[in-house]
């Protein structure tokens, strides 16, 4: 019966046909890995502005968001975020590996140190520095004492931002208007022009003189002369020469980080009423700079802020102003300790998120987490000093002293997390512990470990005996990648579980969750940094260690299992296969809260349930050659009897027998008495 048949028809006229509700289950992406690292540069640590127009954090009283999960879906999108090789983590190369592995979408946490003071609370003071900020050169904004200097500064911390440059320039464009339509207090101008409150307007008075006014208010009224209704706008403060014409000036902002990024803001307003200030959209556009206070300011002087309710002060030539050197930008690496990575005051239930990789608890699409620099287990390799030195000649001749040519300095190491595998390993456990219990606590992503390096096959064994999650899955050995924009001229060792993160998210993109992410070349990777023997192997991976082979054709992840004891979940498909089902149903079946609680709500219930599971059937996802065999819904008056609905209560049953995949293939060979070999499956 179709909705038009349903409808009650009375007396003739013109009938609304309601919307069907959607009433279907869609599937969800479960490719999405969060990364938490470190980086030279990337959001974090974003400031609370007190201006209407500014973002807060979620928590009252805060004045930064320490920890802010940005999404990118390539490595080009990543780079120009948080750029590339230049630091000493292995984020960048993580990140790169899960890309290059077929991943498509990833949260980016930037990981940068919170100081605090003896009082155990934040010290604003340390956090706030080692952010680098410039003074536009001739610009000032209003204030009581006629000026006050106006400053950039540097989206977040690191010595990337010293390298920023700005140029504001200004645009004037003419209004066309008749010098009848000007009085000394404002201006009309026809219904739909583009002029609102606080744009700054250029006065062309008699004598060739210029004069710049703000609209300080934009009204509709009727135009005593013609009769129709026209916009009129109120000058700021009176002109007291006859108006000509007149131009709208706007800004427009370019700005170069100094490393082949360049970004323009155009159409900007000059004043703090305008919807476009210049302030504002710094805020709420720019991925280089926020608007900068003057650091010779007292703390608290009001001439030490220049964006709140100010305009700036411009000369009627329009000269372009560009900013004075930043400085103060530094790389704080070596202050960055594991704790760092986690928030120990989070709770379940909290309606904000933590710092660190709690940062990511909120994510809806979230499904894997990886944390590449939990621990430094040892530098990376050097940066490669290139330095031309001559060889001998054919002649001997006498040594000749040469001076030491400069080098670019070796950037900071992560001294604060460095552990060593060996010596620090129960250390190492305790910060894994932190990921993989919130991930157990949370049941919506699975935390990727890597088994630390450098460890003996017993130690090995002996770490893994320590876990017994289905959220947590572990991946051994590190792997040695090398890539070639980097400047270390050598292989890198990187974290095996990021390389699988992008085996995974490809599995799922091409073939769907159910299908198991293993048994895959792993492409960037060339070496293996420990070599598995088949005897090793044969231990491991009964105990759910995740290894990955050097074979002729490449390096072969050759496993997907969870740290589970709970043998229906050693699998990762499907521990992933149920946790998709689950929200998918959490997602999309709230259609159901409001209807009327009767048998025909739960028919479309079971009906819609079985039309869902049928496609997994179809995709393999279920063991079974029947559905019968495969899965069950049960919504029916035994499990709803009347006293459970007059509470408002719904209870349906779905079962499923998820489907394993393959990882033995037993041959039986067996010799006749002719000397022929027979292999049987």
């Amino acid at each position: 019966m179709s909705v038009v048949d349903r409808l009650a028809l009375g007396a003739p006229g013109v009938y609304a046909v309601p919307d069907e509700p959607l009433r279907a289950l869609t599937g969800v992406r479960m490719d999405v890995c969060g990364f938490v690292g470190v980086a030279p540069r990337g959001p974090a640590r974003v400031p609370r502005f007190e201006a209407a127009w500014a973002p807060q954090p979620c928590r009252e009283g805060a004045t930064i968001t320490q920890s802010v999960p940005v999404a990118v879906e390539s490595w080009e999108a990543y780079r120009r975020l948080y750029g590339a090789f230049e630091g000493p983590s292995l984020l960048p190369y993580a990140v790169a590996s899960f890309f290059e592995n077929g991943g498509a979408r990833a949260y980016i946490v930037r990981i940068v140190h919170e100081y605090v003071g003896p009082d155990g609370l934040p010290d604003a003071a340390a956090n706030a520095k080692g952010v680098a900020s410039g003074r536009v050169i001739g610009l000032r904004a209003t204030d009581a004492s006629g000026g006050k200097e106006v400053w950039l500064r540097a989206r977040n911390e690191g010595d990337w931002g010293n390298r920023l440059r700005a140029s504001l320039s200004f645009r004037a464009r003419p209004l066309g208007l008749a010098p009848t339509a000007f009085t000394t207090s404002g201006v009309g101008f026809p219904l739909g022009t583009d002029i609102t409150a606080g744009t700054v307007l250029r006065l062309n008075v008699g004598g060739g003189g210029r004069v710049l006014v703000g609209v300080a208010a934009v009204r509709e009224e009727w135009h005593p002369a013609t009769g129709v209704r026209e916009l009129r706008a109120d000058f700021d403060s009176p002109v007291l020469l006859a108006v000509q014409s007149a131009d709208v000036v706007e800004g427009e902002l370019e700005i170069d980080d100094g490393d082949g990024r360049t970004e323009r803001h155009e159409h900007l307003g000059l004043s703090s009423a305008h919807p476009r200030w210049l302030a504002s959209v710094l805020v709420n556009e720019s991925e280089f700079v926020y608007p900068g206070e003057d650091p010779a300011a007292p703390i608290g002087d009001p001439r030490r802020t220049w964006f709140d309710d100010d305009d700036l002060i411009i000369d009627p030539s329009l000269p372009t102003h560009s900013t004075a050197p930043f400085a103060g930008g530094e790389n704080r690496y070596r202050d960055i300790v594991p704790s760092d990575f986690v928030d120990f005051s989070w709770v379940l239930g909290d309606e904000c998120p933590g710092k660190g990789a709690h940062a990511l608890v909120d994510l809806p699409d979230l499904s894997l987490v990886v944390v590449p620099d939990l621990y430094s287990p040892r530098p990376l390799t050097p940066v490669e000093a290139i330095v031309d030195v001559p060889g001998a000649g054919g002649d001997f001749q006498a040594c000749v002293e040469r001076a030491v040519e400069s080098q670019e300095p070796e950037p900071e190491d992560l001294d604060g997390l460095r552990l060593d595998p060996n010596a620090d390993l129960e250390t190492i456990v305790f910060w894994q512990r932190q990921l993989v219990d919130v991930a157990t606590l949370l049941e919506s992503f699975i935390v990727l470990l890597d088994v630390p390096p450098g460890l003996s096959q017993r130690r090995t064994l002996g770490w893994r005996a320590r876990w017994d999650s289905a959220y947590a899955a572990a991946y051994h050995p590190w792997l040695e990648v090398s890539r070639v924009d980097d400047r270390r001229n050598a292989l890198i060792r990187v974290n095996p579980s990021a390389v699988a993160a992008g085996i995974i998210a490809r599995r799922e993109l091409e073939a769907g969750v159910q299908e198991g992410p293993a048994n895959v070349l792993a492409a960037g990777v060339v070496n293996v940094v420990d070599r598995i023997s088949p005897a090793r192997h044969d231990e491991l991976h009964p105990n759910a260690v995740n290894v990955y082979l050097l074979e002729r054709d490449g390096v072969r992840l050759t496993a997907a299992r969870t740290l589970s004891l709970d043998a229906p979940y050693r699998q990762l498909s499907v521990r992933r296969l149920i946790t998709m089902l689950r929200r998918v149903l959490e997602r999309e079946m709230q259609w159901a809260v409001f209807e009327p609680n009767n048998a025909q709500l739960r028919r479309d219930i079971v009906n819609l349930l079985e039309a869902y599971l049928h496609q997994l059937f179809l995709a393999n996802a279920f063991a079974g050659d029947r559905e019968e065999d495969a899965f069950f819904v049960r919504c029916d008056d035994e499990l709803n009897p009347a006293a459970f609905a007059d509470q408002g209560k719904l209870l349906a049953l779905v079962g499923v027998a998820p489907a394993e995949p393959l990882e033995f293939i037993v041959l039986q060979i067996a010799r006749d008495g002719d000397g022929t070999l027979r292999v049987n499956g």
